[in-house]
């Protein structure tokens, strides 16, 4: 289960996603579960589909995988909206394929940097 870790700094994130949506827009961030509902089950399909990659070796902390969770999580997540009857304006597709783009790329980046920033360990 090598995977799980990075999926749940991922719902971790998405989840943050949807508090801030909620208290940028004056709304009771207590209900951040019915924002994020959603987006959360995109990032489950994502993680699975980037599982099915037949790239070698499968890192879930990598970028391309972050990309595919990303784009996933985004689509499936406006896509669930609008089934369910909720709305997906123009303006809140661009903030959240940006905000959740960010955080879902941007800690997979930070964890690449710190990586090669270490370089190889020495035996001691």
């Amino acid at each position: 289960m090598r995977f799980l870790p990075a999926f749940l700094v991922d719902a971790v994130l998405v989840l943050v996603f949807a508090v801030i949506g909620r208290i940028s827009h004056g709304e009771d961030p207590l209900g951040f579960l019915v924002t994020a509902w959603p987006f959360l089950v995109g990032l489950v399909v994502g993680h699975l589909l980037a599982m099915l990659v037949p790239a070698r070796p499968r890192r879930p902390w990598s970028l391309g995988w972050g990309v595919i969770a990303w784009v996933v999580t985004v689509a499936g997540g406006m896509l669930l909206r609008l089934a369910t009857g909720d709305t997906a304006e123009t303006p809140f597709i661009i903030v959240a394929t940006l905000v959740v783009g960010v955080l879902l790329l941007g800690w997979r980046l930070i964890a690449l940097l710190v990586r090669r920033y270490r370089g190889p360990r020495e035996a001691d």
